[in-house]
């Protein structure tokens, strides 16, 4: 186990999550399976209990802590992409999944966790300053997924 693991809440589905995100994100898969040792208030002896997992290079740990903590905006995995086709692919992954869209590169995945899926030429355009990240940040701003040819297109002016 890494010296520093994310933990990220579950209300059940630990296990399901960690395997899409390795089918979903290269350098990712799931390591052990560990199942309760006894009942708990949300799960019974044998259930999963953690899953030890990594999402594009990350280790991170799925507790299967029951309902009562809900996932927000305030966590997110943020995944830099190179092409337009990588980004669709990613975002298309998530949203269809169960997923649902939201605004500047956001989406949920089905449990709720959520994603940005970040082209570097935005990030590129956000961090040049000046005119072209004013002009890139407003294109941003109109889109649920990001569309690389339409903030290239701002960037240039």
């Amino acid at each position: 186990m890494a010296k520093n693991t994310i933990c990220v809440w579950y209300d059940k589905d630990a296990e399901v999550a960690a395997r899409f995100y390795a089918a979903t994100f290269p350098d990712s898969a799931v390591g052990a399976v560990i199942r309760a040792p006894g009942d708990y208030p949300d799960g019974k002896q044998g259930d999963v209990l953690v899953v030890e997992f990594t999402v594009a290079g990350i280790p991170c740990i799925g507790l299967n802590g029951g309902p009562a903590i809900k996932h927000n905006e305030a966590f997110s995995f943020q995944i830099a992409t190179d092409t337009q086709e990588e980004t669709d692919r990613y975002w298309n992954a998530i949203v269809g999944n169960g997923g649902q869209e939201s605004e500047c590169g956001w989406c949920k995945d089905k449990w709720g966790l959520s994603w940005q899926i970040t082209p570097r030429v935005l990030s590129e355009a956000l961090s040049a300053g000046g005119g072209q990240a004013k002009r890139a940040f407003d294109a941003m701003m109109t889109m649920r997924k990001i569309d690389i040819a339409a903030i290239e297109a701002a960037r240039r002016g």
